[in-house]
């Protein structure tokens, strides 16, 4: 797996809280070895079209120029579980490719019912840090196709042994995310490897989850994207 790419559908650029430009992100982890990246910036409601056409122009221009696939998306944050379908159902109309929920991480004080209502939205690809998650809702998960995130980033990862258990329990999806913030936050192979592993998976699952599995994500929003003229162009 030493040449395969790097796949990421979490991160944030200083539109949020990351620290670097849109396009300095792009740049950086693409002579990392990325094959892929999404960037879902922190958002509520409001400003999502705002923020999407902003991601959409320099994912659109390191497209054009480095080979590597770049996806504007939102990390819906802190939002009461009631408004996160019609947020998530706003950010598809304003293009987003990639949206992502904060899911109930032990590490914040996120609302209880966050990753049901995620998890049972049809506008969600990915439940970010889904924390101490039910098996229930793992189940909801599974059935609406909601991915399952392990995430590499400190706090968040504490519970990422229990995501994996009750997903290869009931079915879910997992994949794997940086959530990063900042250089030396984001996704080396070794780093990925390092998460699937200390997650309590074994090595059989690494080219599933490292390489399979985001390509069928890549596929769907290829799918779904499709047609769409202010979708972000994930071919």
């Amino acid at each position: 797996m030493t040449d395969e790419p790097i796949y990421d559908f979490h991160t944030h650029s200083f539109l949020s809280d990351g620290a670097l430009s849109p396009i300095e992100l792009i740049r950086r982890v693409h002579i990392q070895g990325y094959g892929s990246i999404a960037i879902t910036d922190h958002i509520g409601v409001g400003g999502i079209e705002q923020l999407l056409e902003a991601l959409a122009a320099d994912c659109a221009e390191a497209e054009r120029y480095w080979d590597i696939r770049c996806l504007p998306g939102v990390e819906l944050t802190h939002l009461p579980p009631e408004v996160i379908a019609p947020a998530a159902a706003q950010a598809r109309r304003a293009g987003a490719a990639v949206v992502v929920v904060h899911g109930e991480s032990v590490a914040e004080p996120v609302v209880e019912g966050t990753n049901r209502a995620a998890v049972t939205c049809p506008d969600v690809d990915i439940l970010g840090h889904p924390g101490l998650i039910t098996a229930e809702d793992v189940r909801l998960a599974r059935e609406h196709g909601v991915y399952l995130e392990l995430s590499a980033k400190r706090g968040h990862s504490l519970t990422n042994g229990h995501v994996a258990r009750l997903a290869r329990e009931h079915g879910a999806t997992l994949i794997v995310n940086s959530d990063g913030h900042q250089p030396g936050d984001y996704l080396t192979r070794t780093t990925a490897r390092n998460v699937v592993l200390g997650a309590g998976l074994p090595e059989s699952a690494l080219s599933e989850l490292l390489q399979h599995t985001p390509r069928r994500l890549l596929q769907r929003i290829d799918q779904r994207c499709a047609g769409r003229p202010n979708a972000a162009k994930v071919a």
